[in-house]
Parts: structure tokens; C-alpha cells; sequence
């Protein structure tokens, strides 16, 4: 009877691919009951991002504004998709704003869902949590990263 070759060792990833656990050590924990007691998104969580423990152990996060819900459903992301129950919750650039300073930011990151069904597409609740931020922290900057606030994708026709 033939024996088959070995099979080779499988090739480890490289030590910068590795997800690493939360550490008891690092800010994660902090970060995490502070976001989750304003009742703030994250697209560190919503998204699912693999490197949420080693953003949030260094006290940090990417605030998620205009609620959990993105009127779009694009195949790549894994933000919930679907029609809001609620409007946009008008205390949220005061709790996003609360919480940076909480953290101590410097530099806040902002992003949101995609609302089709809000007239502006979510401009001005944007608006409010820049001026939020900016009241709280004067001296921090603030990167947003918006979506198109062109409301529904038209399918083109076919002819």
C-alpha cells in the first residue's frame, strides 16, 4: 500500500494580521460601558470591525450617529439594513459629544448610516453633533465621513 506525502504545516499569519482579545489592562472595557450606557453606535460594533479591541483598548472609537438602522443595503457592509422605527434622536450629538470628552479625544471620528427617510439625508443631526463636539472640545478636531445624502439609488433603466 502507497503512503501519501505529509501535509505541510499550515503557513501562520503574520503577527499584524492577528486579532488580539480585549486586555483586562487596556481602556476597551471603559470604552465599552461608556458607549453602551449613553446608548451611542460605534461602527467599530456595527460593522463588526476585527480590530474593535485594539481601537477601543487605546480609548478610542468611531462614533456611528443617525441611529443602528442604514436605509441601504449594500452587500459589502454589515451595518443593519432596513426602514428606522424612529426619527434621528435629537440628544445624540450631546451624548456623542459627552463622550469624547469622557474619553479625553483629541481627535474625534464621526460616520453614520445612510437615512433616505429623513427630508436632509441626516445633514443637519451631522451639523449638530460638529457643534456638540466642537462646544465640549474646542480644541479637538473632527473628522466626518458622510454618506452621498443623495437619497436612493435610481436604478438606471434598460433600453
Amino acid at each position: 500500500m502507497e503512503t501519501s506525502l505529509p501535509v505541510a504545516e499550515r503557513p501562520r499569519r503574520p503577527e499584524w494580521m492577528k486579532v488580539r482579545a480585549p486586555s483586562k489592562d487596556s481602556s476597551y472595557f471603559d470604552v465599552q460601558k461608556l458607549i453602551h450606557g449613553l446608548s451611542l453606535n460605534t461602527i467599530c460594533e456595527e460593522a463588526k470591525c476585527p480590530n474593535i479591541s485594539e481601537c477601543w483598548g487605546r480609548g478610542t472609537a468611531t462614533f456611528q450617529i443617525l441611529g443602528d438602522t442604514c436605509t441601504r443595503a449594500c452587500r459589502y457592509c454589515y451595518v443593519n439594513s432596513g426602514r428606522p422605527d424612529t426619527p434621528p434622536d435629537a440628544l445624540e450629538p450631546l451624548r456623542v459629544a459627552q463622550a469624547a470628552a469622557q474619553m479625553e479625544l483629541k481627535h474625534v471620528v464621526v460616520t453614520s448610516v445612510d437615512r433616505d427617510d429623513v427630508a436632509d439625508r441626516g445633514a443637519a443631526h451631522y451639523a449638530a453633533t460638529i457643534r456638540a463636539i466642537k462646544a465640549k472640545l474646542p480644541a479637538a478636531t473632527v473628522e466626518v465621513l458622510t454618506p452621498d445624502f443623495l437619497g436612493v439609488e435610481k436604478r438606471r433603466s434598460r433600453r
